[in-house]
């Protein structure tokens, strides 16, 4: 109501995988009672877009935190769509963005490789066989920032995120980089799946579920629509 913004980036989530998985009620009440409430607001105050900041894991989600998140997904899609129909009053047009990992953020597997390492190790990876898509802050932000730009409403985009790492090459390569020796100075223990987790993430970049945009990094995908009620 006081400062009235043109754009709101909905980037408020609870996105720990098994934090989530114990945790149920919670993921609900802030991945999708919260995103109501914002989505709700913004079209009361006349945004003119409304950006979601969703997950890869919201792709055939296996786990509550993924579940939480596409649900999300649907009401925003939903709404957006009954706007731009005109079965709703509201100006607002709605877009979402899925990518993966975001390198340095909040729980990202880099800063807790480097605390292990510091203490002497043992450097902890879940399994052998788990692969991740990762980004940097800044062409995360900026890939939002543009897929923004493009949306006209009811969009959901694809970020490409590269090719997969595998988390044991990377706790690998990152005790390399320390100067120390693998097997030697510092271990590698394999501590098994977390709740909810899962091997590999899926960002459905392919051309039977996505579209290309103008730009080579961004994909629309493909998505069933929803009856509001």
């Amino acid at each position: 109501n006081k400062y009235k913004p043109n754009v709101v980036f909905h980037a408020a989530a609870y996105k720990h995988v098994p934090l989530m998985e114990s945790n149920p009620c919670e993921a609900v009440q802030a991945n999708i009672t919260g995103t109501k409430n914002v989505v709700d607001a913004s079209i009361k105050y006349n945004v003119e877009k409304f950006v979601m900041i969703s997950t890869d894991k919201a792709v055939n989600p296996t786990n509550v935190m993924g579940c939480s998140k596409r649900i999300a997904e649907v009401y925003v899609q939903t709404i957006g769509k009954e706007i731009y129909e005109g079965r709703m009053q509201g100006k607002t047009k709605f877009i979402t963005t899925r990518f993966g990992n975001v390198l340095g953020s909040n729980g990202s597997v880099i800063p807790l490789f480097k605390e292990q390492i510091a203490k002497g190790g043992p450097v902890t990876v879940t399994d052998p066989r788990v692969i991740r898509y990762f980004m940097t802050i800044p062409e995360a932000c900026q890939l939002v920032l543009e897929a923004a730009t493009m949306g006209n409403g009811n969009d959901i985009f694809v970020f490409d995120m590269g090719e997969p790492v595998k988390i044991v090459d990377l706790a690998s390569k990152m005790i390399r980089l320390s100067g120390l020796q693998e097997g030697r100075d510092i271990e590698i223990q394999f501590v098994g799946l977390r709740p909810g987790e899962k091997l590999y993430e899926e960002l459905l970049k392919d051309e039977e579920n996505t579209l290309p945009t103008p730009h080579s990094k961004i994909f629309r995908a493909r998505t069933r629509d929803f009856d509001l009620n």
